[in-house]
């Protein structure tokens, strides 16, 4: 049991929690790249997140303050590469359909019929809202956590949901992003400037790092379970990449607010609980693994930890996460 521990906690950290994390002069230099789904010509940009320490959590006097997000503490979080943009409608696309989704001169081995995939859902997801550079909505965590495990074996490239440490350091991007509320329509789509729709990704302010989207448009999924204590244990954490493991379905933490909801929730230190009203009109028995008839407003971005893991501490966190799914 320590040995998996062990394995478990260089999955997420991807680097050994004794290294020191030298500061770097260029920090906030916005570093860029580019990935591809094989198969497509579907590309995702990626933008560098050079890993460092930063409080966690809001001030006792902040605006909006949720009791759930203190007590502040200070964490480390390692490099990795982050989706700049929320994932889009046509990337999950390929995932969702399996004639979209080929063998490759790389993988002229790939199975897509062996490949975990989304059921058809009850209803349109979309909801109407577009498909054309918007970002996917309405999966389950456990569908988006499906999608980076497919992305892995896909690519060979190990990615990943980021923990809410992650998240929220590449939210702050050691700036005051989102805390001027006067502002906020520049940075982010919510439930007074959205028009009731989610929007095409990229047309607010990114913050510092160029992320686009952190604040409104759709909540992102994270790994972590969401408690309402969690920060008093994780505060005790000497840990890099510290976050709660998932020990049951809901509650798990998303990020960011929506097009859906008040300028309150826009704030890199809020954080959002999932609910199971959030599958209220699903009449199956048992209700969808994949998708929420109700959260149109809830979406994800990917991370790719460096250094990368080994593919046995791949496995291992894949049955952490998702089980013998």
């Amino acid at each position: 049991m320590r040995i998996l521990s062990f394995i478990l906690l260089i999955v997420i950290v991807a680097c050994s929690t004794t290294k020191k994390l030298v500061p770097i002069a260029d920090k906030y230099i916005i570093q860029t790249d580019q990935d591809t789904i094989p198969g497509s010509d579907i590309v995702f940009d990626l933008t560098f997140i050079h890993g460092g320490k930063f409080m966690m959590g809001s001030d006792s006097l902040a605006i909006d303050r949720n009791e759930d997000e203190g007590p502040q503490f200070e964490v480390t979080v390692g490099d990795f590469w982050m989706g700049t943009h929320e994932l889009s409608f046509e990337e999950y696309d390929i995932y969702r359909n399996k004639e979209k989704d080929v063998a490759t001169p790389q993988r002229p081995d790939w199975d897509a019929d062996a490949m975990a995939r989304p059921s058809p859902p009850y209803e349109d997801p979309t909801f109407g809202m577009g498909k054309d550079s918007v970002p996917a909505v309405s999966m389950t965590q456990f569908a988006a956590l499906q999608y980076c495990k497919w992305l892995s074996d896909k690519t060979g490239v190990f990615y990943r949901l980021p923990s809410e440490a992650e998240w929220e350091y590449a939210c702050k991007a050691g700036s005051d992003y989102g805390s001027d509320r006067v502002n906020i329509d520049e940075l982010a789509w919510h439930r007074d400037n959205s028009s009731e729709r989610y929007q095409k990704k990229a047309s607010k302010k990114p913050n510092a790092w160029g992320l686009y989207d952190m604040l409104g448009n759709v909540s992102e999924w994270t790994l972590d379970q969401y408690k309402e204590d969690s920060y008093a244990a994780l505060s005790n954490s000497t840990e890099v990449n510290p976050w709660t493991k998932p020990t049951r379905l809901h509650p798990r933490t998303v990020r960011g607010g929506s097009w859906d909801d008040r300028v309150s929730k826009h704030r890199c230190s809020c954080r959002i609980k999932s609910s199971g009203r959030w599958k209220m009109r699903d009449p199956q028995i048992p209700k969808s693994f994949w998708w929420n008839t109700d959260s149109p407003f809830v979406g994800f971005r990917l991370i790719k930890p460096m250094p990368q893991p080994t593919q046995a501490e791949r496995e291992e966190f894949w049955e952490l996460v998702l089980g013998d799914s």
